[in-house]
């Protein structure tokens, strides 16, 4: 598909946000590999299988803090949003971590952000009291979004983890989601 078709395809409009299912968690896994054989932006060095992701997947739910949203375009999974465990220890329960995937031929569509607003609209309510996210650098793309989202860089690690037979940087990003 040319690059005006797809620009075409996955308009805003054209993209449904909903609760992932077990169903969705294939296509969810191919657009994550994706990243994981093309991208810095996942410090997996080796695509995950289908049995890991079901794992993954049943740590999260329809309702509490770990959930996981997924954008459909024309029947079909291009993109995800999760929170997910922090650290496991149990003073973090009130924070989680958050990222989102999109699928190569959507990005720049606005499917992140739909992503990220359903996900954090899910969230209200719950008892979380910051998010975070940790981004390879560079990313302006992702940057963009987070700080789109209030979220504010608190940390920048350098060369944190090695892909591609180079060192990456690594920033953290934190937003409130509750009152201190």
């Amino acid at each position: 598909m040319d690059t005006e078709s797809v620009s075409r395809a996955f308009r805003p409009v054209d993209v449904v946000v909903r609760p992932a299912t077990q169903d969705d968690l294939g296509a969810l896994n191919d657009v994550y590999n994706e990243y994981v054989v093309q991208s810095h932006a996942t410090f997996d060095l080796e695509p995950t299988s289908l049995e890991w992701r079901q794992e993954w997947f049943g740590h999260h739910g329809r309702r509490g803090r770990y959930r996981v949203m997924v954008a459909v375009a024309d029947g079909r999974v291009i993109g995800y949003a999760s929170s997910s465990r922090f650290r496991p220890k149990p003073a973090y329960e009130t924070s989680i971590e958050v990222s989102v995937y999109v699928a190569g031929e959507a990005v720049g569509r606005g499917v992140g952000t739909r992503l990220y607003r359903s996900l954090f609209a899910a969230l209200l309510g719950e008892d979380i009291h910051r998010a975070y996210a940790g981004i390879a650098l560079p990313n302006p793309a992702s940057v963009a979004l987070h700080e789109w989202f209030g979220f504010k860089k608190v940390a920048h690690f350098t060369e944190q983890g090695r892909k591609f037979g180079r060192y990456w940087d690594v920033a953290w990003y934190e937003k409130a989601l509750s009152p201190a």
